[in-house]
């Protein structure tokens, strides 16, 4: 299960620069079934071999991020290197999809 993480905590974790490396934020809104899927999908990634860490956010509680980061829908997975998105995605398509982007390089 992902562990879910508030906008508060991912700036506290950006502010203090202790992001390092990649980590993987799914924007999420709580009664949305195709969240749902894409959370089971990510934790069927996850399960497959290495990847990098991934947590959720619910979107309805993080619109600073939101704004900043240009989100604009859900679900959307956002791919973080040193704190820095660099990859937003809205289809989660496949589970071998999401592990091609989590997987640990």
């Amino acid at each position: 299960m992902l562990q879910e993480t508030t906008e508060k905590e991912v700036f506290q974790r950006l502010d203090a620069n202790t992001v390092q490396g990649k980590e993987a934020l799914l924007f999420h809104t709580p009664f949305c079934g195709t969240c749902r899927l894409a959370e089971r999908m990510l934790e069927i990634a996850e399960e497959a071999g290495p990847t990098i860490p991934a947590t959720k956010l619910n979107i309805n509680f993080a619109p600073k991020l939101r704004d900043a980061w240009q989100i604009s829908s859900v679900p959307c997975l956002v791919v973080l290197e040193n704190g820095v998105p660099v990859l937003k995605e809205y289809a989660m398509g496949s589970v071998v999809d999401l592990y091609q982007w989590l997987r640990k390089e």
